[in-house]
């Protein structure tokens, strides 16, 4: 059975479209011309052609059923070839032969009923199953991901959603054995791990102060450097304590005899001996070391001061320093001083070579600065192992966190494991039952078309349209054998002519339908006479007067009484019709009962070239013409305005003229004035006008202001002759 259809973006559908959901065993869906009636037939018939791929179809227990559709296609390709096929029926079947083929299909169809049974079942089970596993995977979520979520959030990396935390839940607690780890351990070693990735930090440069400690040690600092001591003018030089004058002196004695110190022609040969005596080579070699070890020593505490103010700027920019900064920068602010100090003490040694001096000793400020570097990349080398085997401890944390929320909420998780394996076990039964089932019931089908193929015969439902032809009186044409095959039959007049080409349209109507029950019926294949089927009738009563209108409304009723009763092999119905009447006859069930749980209404629209479709569920709509047309106009903003001057018009003629005996004079004299009765007038003109013709595209643009006027000149109709009351009744306007 059809349990709901989409019909969009085909023909009056828009891309919205029309959803017509709760279809019963019987539906009535009335609906105007143009409303989009044959295009659901013809997407029910073929729900897979093209045009209808944004179309849905659903079918209860997705339960198939082939549909057997009546519309303007079915008389088309049935009567449009100048022959048609036979139906086969059990027509000619003996009483016990019919009788065996019932009992099967009442056994096929108990079959049936226990796959339905089963198949409900089995969509309970999967039902609660699904719910179970929401309900899980919403207490995972608030009970384990929301409350961990703030202190192991890295752990849940790639499972931040609710069903992919569910799912890691349960693998996990199916595979993580490791050993079980404190809560508070974790939360520790989560502030270490977890958040920012740690980066590598480089070693600080190791300072080398060896040579310059020796050059502060050297014994040429503390020696006296004068010359030699057995010349004649050394005494003299020494008891003067004037050695350091007498060598810078001693450097601009050149061939001028003039001396350096006085300015007088002093200088002889043999003085220039004694100087040159003087000052020996003893003399010459210690202050060539004192100047080489002066630069040699600048340079490398130069150097150093350097380096040393290089690690300070670097490890002030560095937030993750190892580096006791403080410390370091005293020691250096002192060694600075002192190679400053030190610098002036070499600068006099070098001029004055016999002065005794001692340096500043730096030893202790840099071998201070050196323990402080080496404590720092002590603890660099213990950081940047963290970092080199971080991916490994970081691994080692998730999986020890997983190991723990499964193990804390180990009975909710086995209690959920438990109920699953329970439904699934369940479920595995059901469809092995569903399978055993529809075994026997696909072998009892073949057994039912084996016993149908010996009994079924086509002359039968022949005979019975002829026979319902001449009942109704149509005498002049019956059908007949197509000669020369097998199976084929033809519309034949009473004198022998083929009748097709020269029938009237209510002929071929009603005989139409006639062959369409009896393939409700029966089957142009005889192997599938006894097949399961639905109906879609679309209008039935074209073309067709009044009398036989009521015999097609009762031969739909016997149908209908068939479906509800759980008789035959018809299973549901859907009937689409533009007729009132036929509409009215059609779902009449009895005096007394209103209602029906198997039977469902529905109305089809078409507002703007749109159609729209409102349920009613088991409430008919349409009680009688009258009423309506009253909802014609209750829903005048959602109809087409083709039709409604028409309404209007039917509305005054049935209460005012008909029952009223109200003429078009008497209406308008019923306005107070001229200019009131002049614009009634001009409604009564419209509504006429209207009735009888199809305004043209551009006026229908146009005409939404035009109507709502004239509405209220209808409205004031009432009013004046004081009938404002059933007005407000039947537009369902409520007294104030």
């Amino acid at each position: 059975m059809i349990e709901s259809l989409h019909l969009k973006n085909i023909a009056t559908y828009d891309s919205s479209g029309v959803i017509i959901t709760g279809l019963k065993k019987i539906n009535f869906i009335y609906g105007v011309n143009g409303s989009g009636k044959t295009t659901m037939t013809k997407y029910i018939a073929a729900p897979d052609m093209p045009a209808f791929s944004h179309c849905a179809l659903n079918w209860k227990n997705t339960l198939t059923v082939k549909p057997l559709v009546y519309n303007k296609d079915f008389r088309d390709n049935n009567f449009g070839r100048g022959k048609m096929d036979g139906v086969f029926t059990l027509g000619q079947a003996t009483k016990e032969q019919i009788s065996v083929i019932e009992s099967k299909t009442a056994e096929k169809q108990a079959l049936k009923n226990n796959w339905v049974k089963s198949k409900e079942t089995l969509d309970k089970q999967v039902q609660q199953k699904t719910q179970k596993q929401g309900e899980f995977q919403e207490a995972a979520w608030s009970e384990v991901y929301k409350k961990h979520e703030n202190e192991f959030k890295e752990a849940f990396s790639g499972f931040m959603t609710k069903v992919n935390f569910k799912n890691k839940l349960l693998e996990e607690y199916k595979n993580n054995k490791t050993v079980l780890a404190a809560y508070k351990d974790l939360q520790e070693r989560a502030k270490t791990i977890f958040g920012k990735v740690p980066l590598a930090i480089t070693a600080i440069a190791v300072i080398d102060f060896k040579r310059l400690l020796e050059i502060e040690q050297d014994k040429i600092w503390r020696k006296k450097v004068v010359g030699k001591a057995d010349v004649d003018i050394a005494k003299m030089i020494q008891r003067l304590n004037i050695n350091d004058w007498v060598s810078e002196g001693s450097k601009y004695i050149q061939n001028d005899p003039t001396c350096p110190f006085c300015q007088q022609p002093t200088i002889t040969a043999d003085f220039k001996k004694q100087l040159e005596s003087y000052f020996d080579e003893s003399f010459i070699s210690d202050t060539q070391l004192i100047k080489t070890l002066t630069e040699e020593y600048n340079r490398l505490a130069l150097n150093l001061v350097n380096l040393l103010q290089q690690i300070e700027q670097s490890e002030k920019t560095n937030t993750n320093s190892k580096l006791d900064l403080e410390t370091f920068l005293a020691y250096l602010k002192t060694f600075s001083t002192q190679v400053i100090t030190n610098q002036e003490l070499l600068n006099n040694k070098g001029k004055e070579p016999s002065r005794d001096i001692q340096l500043v000793s730096i030893k202790e400020q840099l071998e201070q600065m050196s323990l402080l570097i080496d404590k720092a990349n002590k603890e660099i080398i213990k950081h940047n192992g963290i970092v080199s085997n971080f991916a490994k401890e970081k691994q080692n944390l998730i999986i020890a966190v997983w190991r723990y929320l499964t193990e804390d909420h180990k009975v909710i998780i086995q209690n959920f494991i438990n109920e699953q394996a329970n439904y699934n076990k369940a479920i595995q039964g059901i469809e092995q039952a569903i399978k055993t089932t529809v075994g026997k019931h696909n072998a009892l089908s073949q057994e039912i078309k084996d016993l149908s193929k010996t009994v079924t015969s086509v002359q039968p439902s022949i005979d019975n349209i002829n026979d319902t032809l001449k009942s109704y009186g149509f005498h002049n044409f019956s059908i007949v054998p197509f000669p020369g095959e097998q199976n084929k039959y033809q519309i034949q007049r009473e004198d022998g002519t083929i009748a097709e080409a020269t029938m009237s349209e209510g002929e071929i109507t009603f005989l139409t339908f006639l062959y369409f029950l009896q393939l409700t019926k029966g089957s142009v294949l005889e192997t599938n006479v006894g097949e399961d089927r639905i109906l879609v009738i679309d209008d039935p009563i074209s073309s067709l007067d009044s009398n036989v209108l009521f015999v097609v409304s009762s031969l739909v009723k016997e149908i209908i009484k068939a479906i509800k009763s759980d008789k035959g092999n018809i299973k549901q119905l859907i009937l689409l019709t533009h007729n009132v009447y036929f509409h009215k006859e059609v779902s009449f069930i009895d005096g007394r009962t209103k209602f029906c749980k198997d039977t469902a209404y529905w109305m089809l629209r078409r507002n703007k070239k749109i159609s729209a479709v409102q349920a009613f569920e088991s409430n008919n709509p349409i009680q009688n013409s009258y009423e309506l047309l009253w909802a014609e106009l209750r829903n005048r903003e959602h109809n087409s305005g083709l039709t409604i001057q028409n309404t209007m018009r039917r509305i005054i003629e049935n209460y005012f003229k008909i029952l009223g005996k109200y003429g078009d004079d008497d209406l308008i004299h019923q306005f107070p004035n001229h200019e009131e009765q002049e614009i009634c007038r001009s409604l009564l003109c419209w509504i006429n006008d209207g009735s009888h013709s199809i305004p043209d595209d551009l006026f229908i643009e146009h005409q939404d202001g035009v109507m709502d006027r004239y509405f209220q000149v209808f409205e004031k109709i009432f009013d004046h002759t004081k009938h404002k009351e059933h007005f407000n009744m039947m537009m369902g306007i409520s007294a104030a």
